[in-house]
């Protein structure tokens, strides 16, 4: 079996995923509290 270092591995591809998937998840966010005050000012 292989050794293996720690911290050796590339980890770009994670970041770069995980960055996208953090950068979605608050603009979802935003739009649905956005969504919520308006219907909050219209609908009452």
């Amino acid at each position: 079996m292989a050794e293996h270092k720690h911290g050796d591995m590339d980890i770009k591809d994670h970041v770069k995923t995980f960055d996208g998937f953090m950068k979605f998840t608050t603009y979802t966010v935003v739009a649905i509290i956005v969504l919520l005050v308006l219907m909050a000012v219209f609908i009452t």
